[in-house]
């Protein structure tokens, strides 16, 4: 089978197309055809060896595929790795089973771009209706999603998106108000966002200086959420008592400490996906990119130049 390696850690230049045999499955485990292949940020992280979990050589990246299996499941699968590949192996109970209605890529959207919305939503950032929210890159994978449920549980939404073309997708899904990631002024941007009001809640996965802005503006007993870092560069460190002032709170999600507990993973997506056959909900999807070119696809989301849902086609 065809398959993405990596023989040394660096940029998306490192990842070469190759020839490997088929995965062999182990107890628990099936083997999946797979018919299309997630791509997340944490996935550049992967190949840096900049990702959570340190990463050893050679590396065949990637977490998730959408497949059919022998017995003829069609099913969303995380995997521990080996995603951008023909076949995947992948644990029973790491697969969700797709319902008709529901199409590969729009499934791919739910298991961690939908999952982490979720979770960052009502999980840790214990959304109440009336709130208003921050959501920055409001129009990528997480954020799209998460507009959409912040919406639809009642919240006022303030989408920070990049160019104008991802601001009217973000006001398409709902937001109430967008706000330019590259205001020169950001804080006086988002409080006017809120009608000069400071916010409930900031889901942030930027880092450096958008952290900065975004604790700044926080209300009384308003929680920012982080869940990732973007832009590679560090916020400035938080004096803990700092927070008694407004009894804010900073809290981290890592979808990876929800994996193999199926009521934070299964029971969430099958929840999404009822969402999407409903018409609540309708995943972005973005650009699809040969295998062969995942490079470029890294290169592209990246320069923050993809919206959505982005994923690998194993069969070009």
């Amino acid at each position: 089978m065809k398959a993405i390696k990596v023989s040394k850690f660096g940029g998306p230049d490192v990842m070469e197309l190759v020839e490997v045999p088929d995965p062999v499955p182990g107890i628990g485990e099936e083997l999946i055809n797979v018919t299309s292949i997630g791509v997340n940020y944490a996935d550049t992280h992967q190949i840096e060896n900049s990702y959570r979990v340190p990463q050893t050589l050679p590396l065949f990246p990637g977490l998730e595929v959408v497949g059919t299996t022998a017995s003829r499941r069609r099913v969303l699968a995380s995997v521990a790795g080996g995603a951008y590949a023909q076949k995947a192996v992948a644990k029973q109970e790491y697969m969700v089973d797709i319902p008709i209605g529901v199409s590969d890529e729009q499934a791919l959207a739910m298991l961690v771009q939908g999952t982490t919305a979720w979770h960052i939503l009502k999980t840790v950032g214990h959304l109440k209706p009336g709130e208003s929210v921050v959501i920055h890159a409001a129009a990528g994978g997480v954020g799209s999603v998460a507009v959409q449920l912040a919406k639809l549980w009642g919240a006022k939404v303030i989408a920070v998106t990049s160019s104008k073309n991802k601001s009217e997708i973000a006001k398409s899904l709902g937001a109430d108000v967008t706000v330019d990631a590259k205001s020169p002024d950001l804080q006086a941007a988002l409080l006017e966002a809120n009608g000069g009001k400071r916010v409930d809640i900031v889901l942030e996965m930027v880092g450096g200086k958008t952290f900065d802005d975004s604790l700044a503006v926080l209300a009384p007993f308003g929680r920012l959420v982080v869940y990732g870092s973007a832009s590679r560069t560090p916020a400035t460190p938080i004096i803990p008592t700092a927070l008694l002032a407004g009894t804010k709170t900073v809290a981290g999600f890592w979808l990876g400490n929800c994996f193999g507990k199926k009521e934070l993973v299964n029971d969430i997506i099958l929840e999404l996906f009822a969402l999407i056959k409903s018409g609540a909900l309708t995943p972005v999807i973005g650009q699809v990119f040969p295998l062969s070119q995942a490079p470029a696809c890294h290169r592209a989301i990246l320069a923050r130049q993809t919206m959505g849902k982005v994923t690998l086609n194993p069969d070009l």
